[in-house]
């Protein structure tokens, strides 16, 4: 474990270095941010009436982590880095190295999620504060779980685009996927709680990535209580078990298929 800690550490040191660039980022986050307030309180033209459940307050605040979890992964950038690996066949060359190349580009890419998080969090609070003020009724013992909430989202997010990437060993281009996968989240998850949507359209987002990549931390932060907190962290758990089982099976068949090919 301590050469994943190392990989993390390193990556984070080395994204400390380059700290403006993420920071760029911000004026992309407070334009989406400030479109989606204002079409909010349009649509809330009564802001004490509630919506699904939500007020204007709710989901501008849940549109603000949403979004931020979603600049914080910057899945693009790794499923283009793993792709590039497999096509390029530098990933051949980790198959003698002391560790696992799943290990290696989860930890290796949460160095830079969680600088991108934490920087965007302190954007997100700003600007939130800036338009809304401060969250009615927020109890800060609901804190520790948003928190930890929000980093096993990024760790799943990540595993899934890990997986996404992976599939480069059998298709010559990963990034048709991914932009599936990425507008699945983006339209579902962090737009619009899933309460928004009825039927079965509900019923499948509960069982879906969204709900433990993006409306899972949301929801704590904007309606927290205990049996959300053990519903969400119970998907989340178990995603997470089963993303890493996919990773690993995918890479080692294409790890297989590399070596059946002599490559």
């Amino acid at each position: 474990m301590r050469k994943y800690l190392y990989i993390f550490k390193s990556n984070l040191m080395t994204n400390l270095q380059y700290i403006g660039n993420i920071t760029i980022g911000f004026i992309t986050y407070f334009v989406v941010i400030f479109i989606f307030a204002n079409l909010w309180k349009y649509i809330y033209s009564d802001q004490s009436k509630l919506i699904n459940g939500y007020s204007m307050e709710q989901m501008i605040w849940y549109v603000i982590l949403t979004e931020i979890l979603w600049y914080a992964t910057s899945g693009r950038k790794l499923c283009n880095k793993i792709s590039d690996d497999v096509k390029s066949g530098n990933i051949a060359y980790n198959l003698n190295k002391p560790y696992n190349y799943i290990g290696y580009a989860l930890f290796s890419h949460m160095g830079e999620a969680i600088l991108r998080g934490f920087l965007y969090t302190i954007a997100g609070v700003v600007i939130g504060l800036f338009l809304l003020g401060p969250i009615e009724n927020f109890d800060l013992i609901a804190l520790p779980f948003i928190i930890l909430s929000s980093i096993l989202a990024t760790v799943i997010n990540v595993i899934l685009v890990i997986c996404i990437g992976l599939t480069s060993f059998w298709v010559e281009d990963s990034g048709p996927f991914y932009w599936i996968y990425s507008k699945l989240i983006l339209v579902f998850g962090t737009m619009f709680p899933i309460e928004y949507f009825k039927g079965i359209i509900e019923v499948i987002l509960k069982y879906s990535p969204v709900y433990v990549t993006t409306y899972g931390p949301a929801k704590l932060l904007v309606d927290f209580s205990y049996q959300s907190v053990i519903n969400i962290f119970l998907a989340q758990l178990i995603y997470l078990f089963i993303a890493v089982l996919i990773s690993l099976l995918i890479y080692r068949k294409g790890v297989r298929q590399i070596n059946v090919n002599g490559g």
